[in-house]
């Protein structure tokens, strides 16, 4: 959101730190995904922002170029959010042999590693960052997700986090 996450800081001593942002609700949706290369076992981090809220299409459209992409059968582990039941119906009957679907536990985000990005991005590297339009925090979020990516070691640790071995 255009809303700062507030976080404490560091700051002179008697110097409060003071941030001025007003009332602004625009927000941005990202829908994302973590894939491990069975081969290598190298970690890899896809995503696509959105304007509005992620729904049925953009599940759809995600999905198909995460398939373009690994040109090979995968297994696929997502949320029971609507929009992802729903995708996932339309694809496996149109695509039998595209992927395999595990499904987490409802109400489970201690379990989806990909919600520990999000938590990264919000909490660690956006915190405190106060967006000028949604350009500039598309341009932010842009450059955490693209330095999470780069980051092994940090995928890992969402997975240990979730408790899920590699």
């Amino acid at each position: 959101m255009l809303q700062p996450v507030v976080r404490r800081t560091w700051a002179p001593k008697g110097q409060t730190p003071v941030h001025y942002s007003w009332d602004r609700h625009d927000r941005l949706s990202i829908i994302g995904a973590i894939t491990l290369s069975p081969l290598r076992c190298r970690l890899g981090l896809y995503f696509q922002i959105h304007h509005h809220n992620v729904r049925f299409a953009e599940v759809i459209t995600f999905i198909t170029a995460l398939r373009q992409h690994l040109q090979r059968k995968f297994i696929l582990i997502l949320d029971r959010y609507s929009a992802h039941r729903k995708a996932v119906r339309l694809l496996q009957a149109k695509f039998p042999d595209w992927f395999e679907v595990e499904w987490l536990p409802a109400y489970a985000p201690d379990l989806n590693p990909v919600e520990m990005i999000w938590n990264h991005t919000k909490y660690a590297d956006l915190a405190n960052f106060i967006p000028e339009d949604l350009y500039n925090l598309q341009q932010a979020v842009t450059t955490s997700l693209t330095n999470t990516r780069s980051k092994g070691h940090l995928l890992r640790s969402f997975f240990r986090y979730a408790k899920l071995e590699l």
